[in-house]
Protein backbone atom coordinates (compact mmCIF):
# COMPACT_ATOMS: atom_id res chain seq x y z
CA UNK A 1 0.00 0.00 0.00
CA UNK A 2 1.35 3.44 -0.93
CA UNK A 3 1.57 6.23 1.61
CA UNK A 4 0.56 9.05 -0.79
CA UNK A 5 -3.16 9.72 -0.38
CA UNK A 6 -3.35 7.99 2.99
CA UNK A 7 -4.51 9.56 6.24
CA UNK A 8 -1.84 10.21 8.86
CA UNK A 9 -2.04 7.74 11.71
CA UNK A 10 -2.71 8.72 15.33
CA UNK A 11 0.30 9.94 17.31
CA UNK A 12 1.25 11.99 20.33
CA UNK A 13 4.73 13.48 20.57
CA UNK A 14 6.46 15.93 22.87
CA UNK A 15 7.80 18.96 21.02
CA UNK A 16 10.57 21.43 21.69
CA UNK A 17 10.30 24.87 20.11
CA UNK A 18 12.48 27.91 20.74
CA UNK A 19 10.93 30.27 23.27
CA UNK A 20 8.30 27.78 24.45
CA UNK A 21 8.05 25.12 27.09
CA UNK A 22 7.81 21.52 25.97
CA UNK A 23 4.34 20.76 24.61
CA UNK A 24 2.37 17.87 23.13
CA UNK A 25 1.52 17.61 19.43
CA UNK A 26 -1.00 15.07 18.14
CA UNK A 27 -2.36 14.07 14.76
CA UNK A 28 -5.48 16.13 15.60
CA UNK A 29 -3.34 19.26 16.13
CA UNK A 30 -1.97 18.91 12.61
CA UNK A 31 -5.36 18.93 10.89
CA UNK A 32 -6.72 22.22 9.60
CA UNK A 33 -3.54 23.49 7.96
CA UNK A 34 -0.73 22.15 5.82
CA UNK A 35 2.09 20.38 7.63
CA UNK A 36 5.61 19.22 6.81
CA UNK A 37 7.11 16.29 8.71
CA UNK A 38 10.85 16.60 8.11
CA UNK A 39 12.49 13.37 9.33
CA UNK A 40 16.24 13.18 9.84
CA UNK A 41 18.38 10.44 11.44
CA UNK A 42 19.66 12.14 14.60
CA UNK A 43 20.59 15.33 16.40
CA UNK A 44 24.28 16.30 16.52
CA UNK A 45 25.03 14.93 13.04
CA UNK A 46 26.58 16.33 9.86
CA UNK A 47 24.14 16.71 6.95
CA UNK A 48 21.10 17.30 9.17
CA UNK A 49 22.07 20.78 10.43
CA UNK A 50 22.59 22.01 6.87
CA UNK A 51 19.15 20.75 5.83
CA UNK A 52 17.44 22.11 8.93
CA UNK A 53 19.13 25.51 8.54
CA UNK A 54 18.01 25.61 4.88
CA UNK A 55 14.46 24.75 5.95
CA UNK A 56 14.62 27.38 8.68
CA UNK A 57 15.39 30.02 6.06
CA UNK A 58 12.07 29.17 4.37
CA UNK A 59 10.05 28.90 7.59
CA UNK A 60 8.56 32.43 7.57
CA UNK A 61 7.44 31.99 3.96
CA UNK A 62 5.97 28.56 4.72
CA UNK A 63 4.08 30.04 7.69
CA UNK A 64 2.57 32.65 5.33
CA UNK A 65 1.44 29.73 3.14
CA UNK A 66 -0.39 28.27 6.20
CA UNK A 67 2.20 25.49 6.57
CA UNK A 68 3.61 24.26 9.89
CA UNK A 69 6.96 22.49 9.89
CA UNK A 70 7.91 19.70 12.29
CA UNK A 71 11.49 18.49 12.49
CA UNK A 72 11.37 14.83 13.57
CA UNK A 73 14.05 12.42 14.73
CA UNK A 74 14.09 9.50 17.12
CA UNK A 75 15.87 11.68 19.68
CA UNK A 76 14.02 12.98 22.74
CA UNK A 77 12.66 16.50 23.12
CA UNK A 78 15.43 17.02 25.70
CA UNK A 79 18.05 16.24 23.06
CA UNK A 80 16.37 18.67 20.66
CA UNK A 81 16.59 21.41 23.30
CA UNK A 82 20.23 20.62 24.05
CA UNK A 83 21.09 20.72 20.34
CA UNK A 84 19.23 24.02 19.98
CA UNK A 85 21.07 25.47 22.97
CA UNK A 86 24.55 24.41 21.81
CA UNK A 87 24.51 24.74 18.01
CA UNK A 88 24.69 28.12 16.30
CA UNK A 89 22.82 26.84 13.22
CA UNK A 90 20.12 24.92 15.10
CA UNK A 91 19.79 27.72 17.67
CA UNK A 92 18.34 30.01 14.96
CA UNK A 93 15.47 27.66 14.10
CA UNK A 94 11.93 28.61 15.09
CA UNK A 95 9.89 25.56 14.05
CA UNK A 96 9.01 22.76 16.50
CA UNK A 97 11.05 19.56 16.81
CA UNK A 98 9.17 16.39 17.74
CA UNK A 99 10.80 13.75 19.93
CA UNK A 100 10.10 10.26 18.56
CA UNK A 101 12.10 8.06 20.93
CA UNK A 102 9.28 5.46 20.92
CA UNK A 103 9.42 5.35 17.10
CA UNK A 104 5.68 5.98 16.66
CA UNK A 105 6.04 8.65 13.98
CA UNK A 106 8.90 6.92 12.15
CA UNK A 107 6.83 3.72 12.10
CA UNK A 108 3.61 5.50 11.09
CA UNK A 109 5.38 7.15 8.14
CA UNK A 110 7.32 3.93 7.38
CA UNK A 111 10.78 5.51 7.64
CA UNK A 112 12.21 3.67 10.67
CA UNK A 113 15.48 1.90 9.86
CA UNK A 114 14.85 -1.62 11.04
CA UNK A 115 17.31 -2.73 13.70
CA UNK A 116 18.96 0.69 13.87
CA UNK A 117 16.41 2.85 15.72
CA UNK A 118 16.90 5.89 13.48
CA UNK A 119 14.60 7.50 10.93
CA UNK A 120 15.51 7.75 7.28
CA UNK A 121 15.98 11.17 5.71
CA UNK A 122 12.40 11.78 4.50
CA UNK A 123 9.90 14.60 4.02
CA UNK A 124 6.11 14.35 4.05
CA UNK A 125 3.61 17.09 3.22
CA UNK A 126 0.19 16.63 4.78
CA UNK A 127 -2.87 18.60 3.65
CA UNK A 128 -5.39 20.24 6.03
CA UNK A 129 -7.51 17.05 6.02
CA UNK A 130 -4.56 15.01 7.33
CA UNK A 131 -3.88 13.31 3.98
CA UNK A 132 -0.28 12.78 2.81
CA UNK A 133 0.17 14.57 -0.52
CA UNK A 134 3.96 14.62 -1.05
CA UNK A 135 6.74 12.29 0.02
CA UNK A 136 10.48 12.49 -0.56
CA UNK A 137 13.05 10.06 0.78
CA UNK A 138 16.80 10.23 0.22
CA UNK A 139 19.86 8.26 1.19
CA UNK A 140 21.99 9.14 4.19
CA UNK A 141 24.48 11.43 2.44
CA UNK A 142 22.11 13.49 0.27
CA UNK A 143 20.63 16.67 1.73
CA UNK A 144 17.25 18.06 0.74
CA UNK A 145 16.42 21.47 -0.73
CA UNK A 146 13.85 23.66 1.05
CA UNK A 147 13.23 25.83 -2.03
CA UNK A 148 12.16 22.74 -3.97
CA UNK A 149 9.98 21.65 -1.05
CA UNK A 150 8.25 25.05 -1.02
CA UNK A 151 7.69 24.81 -4.80
CA UNK A 152 6.06 21.40 -4.41
CA UNK A 153 3.83 22.64 -1.58
CA UNK A 154 2.68 25.57 -3.73
CA UNK A 155 1.84 23.11 -6.51
CA UNK A 156 -0.08 20.85 -4.11
CA UNK A 157 -1.98 23.83 -2.73
CA UNK A 158 -2.79 24.99 -6.27
CA UNK A 159 -4.07 21.57 -7.32
CA UNK A 160 -6.19 21.31 -4.17
CA UNK A 161 -7.72 24.76 -4.80
CA UNK A 162 -8.20 24.13 -8.54
CA UNK A 163 -9.75 20.67 -9.10
CA UNK A 164 -9.21 19.39 -12.62
CA UNK A 165 -5.86 21.17 -13.00
CA UNK A 166 -2.40 19.65 -12.65
CA UNK A 167 1.04 21.22 -12.43
CA UNK A 168 3.58 20.05 -15.01
CA UNK A 169 7.26 19.39 -14.31
CA UNK A 170 9.20 22.37 -12.94
CA UNK A 171 5.94 24.33 -12.46
CA UNK A 172 6.43 27.62 -10.65
CA UNK A 173 3.71 29.68 -9.02
CA UNK A 174 1.86 31.65 -11.71
CA UNK A 175 3.00 29.26 -14.44
CA UNK A 176 0.80 27.37 -16.87
CA UNK A 177 -1.08 24.33 -15.63
CA UNK A 178 -2.72 21.51 -17.51
CA UNK A 179 -6.26 20.18 -17.63
CA UNK A 180 -5.76 16.44 -18.21
CA UNK A 181 -7.65 15.10 -21.23
CA UNK A 182 -7.29 12.46 -23.93
CA UNK A 183 -6.25 15.25 -26.33
CA UNK A 184 -2.98 15.62 -24.38
CA UNK A 185 -2.03 11.95 -24.31
CA UNK A 186 1.31 11.48 -26.07
CA UNK A 187 1.44 15.12 -27.27
CA UNK A 188 3.25 16.84 -24.41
Amino acid sequence: MGIIGSQIKPFTATAFQAGKDFFEVTDEDVKGKWAVFFFYPADFTFVCPTELEDLGEQYAMLQKMDVEVYGVSTDTHFSHKAWHDTSEKIGKLQFPFLGDQNHVLATNFDVLREGVGLADRATFVVDPDGVIQIMEQTCEGVGRNANELARKIKAAQYVRANPGQVCPAAWEEGGETLAPSLDLVGKI
